[in-house]
């Protein structure tokens, strides 16, 4: 049933989308359903960016504009407010008083939204919203929060069913803020607050034609939460006349775990598959893992996101090393994105992000990517983890070295001569091309030790 306050802005919506927003909306490649399609045109998504909740920035129009610079088209935004760097804002008004009233908006939040949305739209950025973040109603967070019964005029602790504090890690799953559907524990004190909220989300996202919905980050709770979520927005998006795709982000780094059974084996409720907590895996296991989930919805493919690529040097998930790695393996396995994670567990959109970015469009650019797949089989001479190669035989070849090497590439697919030309990947270099008189099976050994890619092609 849609509620009084979402009837008014489904009629709005009505009149703003019309049928020209569906027409140019992401969706899926229907020419190749593992990746997007945008303004009717494939679209292969890479970005970076230094925050998660990114609309709060107050540099927001110069990191998008640097984003675009370098040819990234994707970022994530987490729809939070943990006031913990001096420039974030809550989406509720405060009174005099100090208190929150959920009854009320504060305005400077959801114009920083509208903002991202326009600006994004504006560069062709796509824009993969997360809900709901867990971190935001545990620990410190949820002490400054304003669905704390201490924090607002709304509810009390007793009528509510939230505690003052939940000191432990959100993986452990005891806030009840995430137990509140129909399915679960069916809470109509908190419930319609958290719709209201996701229904204004709505108001300003849904008019635009680049945004996918992921319901939470790298949640461990229940899957009747976010199933529910998917189906409340996708009947308001039904309501107001466009489509959307949703998906969900399991906590679990192992793809297999029961958990991501939820998205992988719903295609009707979940029409792409975030795999970021994959991005945990270090080396062949990450290029392994990924392939053996691919596998497994060949009979029906969708997207295979990745919104976070962890590694830095600062961080705990791997190292700058590992980052770049796993962003070449991600897009050269055949998946439809690639997103650095803010620092400090990610390169964000610093130099390194930058230059790999760029030189990931050098490549791409130069190829029919939605027709090319992962084809390690064609491959030599090789060790674990030392090439990747994404081609389409007989036309063109793209081989990722992570760390120099030398491999043979089967080529006897091609009819007559090719060019080799390697690309420097933190240079953004194109060498002299090569002219191969017969490739056969090739031999293809790095300039240097080093990150490199190389293409063969006619």
């Amino acid at each position: 049933m849609i509620s009084r306050f979402a009837c008014v802005w489904v009629v709005g919506l009505l009149c703003v989308c019309g049928g020209a927003f569906a027409q140019g909306a992401i969706d899926v490649y229907a020419a190749n359903p593992r990746y997007w399609q945008y303004k009717g045109e494939p679209v292969l998504l890479i970005g970076g960016s230094k925050d998660d909740n990114l609309f709060q920035i107050p540099d927001l129009k110069e990191h998008l504009d640097l984003l675009q610079s370098v040819g990234g088209n994707y970022i994530r935004n987490t729809m939070s407010a943990r006031i913990d760097k001096g420039f974030e804002v809550q989406a509720f008004a405060k009174r005099p008083d100090g208190k929150y009233d959920l009854d009320r908006w504060n305005d400077e939040y959801w114009r920083r939204f509208e903002s991202l949305m326009a600006l994004t739209q504006e560069r062709d950025i796509i824009v993969q919203i997360e809900v709901w973040d867990r971190f935001d109603y545990s620990r410190e967070h949820w002490d400054v929060s304003p669905y704390n019964p201490k924090n607002n005029v709304n509810y009390t602790f007793e009528a509510s069913g939230l505690a003052e504090r939940y000191p432990n890690h959100p993986g452990s799953n005891e806030q009840p803020f995430f137990f509140t559907t129909p399915e679960q524990r069916n809470n109509a004190v908190v419930l319609p607050y958290q719709q209201r909220f996701v229904d204004k989300m709505l108001i300003h996202s849904l008019k635009r034609g680049n945004v996918l919905y992921c319901m939470d980050n790298e949640t461990s709770g229940q899957p009747a939460w976010g199933a529910y979520w998917a189906r409340f927005i996708q009947a308001r998006a039904k309501a107001a006349g466009v489509k959307v795709h949703t998906t969900e982000m399991w906590d679990a780094w192992d793809l297999s775990h029961a958990s991501h059974r939820a998205t992988f084996d719903h295609p009707e409720l979940y029409s792409f598959i975030d795999i970021s907590q994959n991005n945990h895996q270090k080396g062949q296991a990450h290029w392994d893992n990924a392939q053996t989930q691919r596998a497994r919805i060949a009979d029906r493919p969708r997207p295979l996101n990745n919104t976070k690529i962890y590694g830095a040097d600062t961080g705990r998930y791997g190292n700058d090393r590992d980052a770049m790695e796993r962003f070449w393996r991600n897009i050269f396995g055949g998946l439809a994105s690639a997103r650095f994670h803010r620092p400090d567990s990610g390169l964000g959109l610093g130099d390194k992000a930058q230059a790999n970015i760029r030189s990931m469009r050098m490549i791409t650019d130069r190829m029919r990517v939605f027709a090319c797949e992962p084809h390690n089989d064609l491959l030599g001479e090789r060790e674990a983890n030392e090439a990747y190669c994404f081609a389409n035989p007989g036309t063109e070849y793209a081989v990722y070295f992570p760390d120099g090497g030398k491999v043979t590439l089967d080529a006897r697919a091609l009819k007559g001569p090719a060019t080799v030309q390697w690309l420097n990947v933190l240079k953004s270099e194109w060498s002299k091309p090569q002219r191969v008189a017969e490739p056969g099976a090739l031999t293809l050994e790095c300039p240097s030790k080093d990150y490199w890619v190389v293409l063969v092609r006619p």
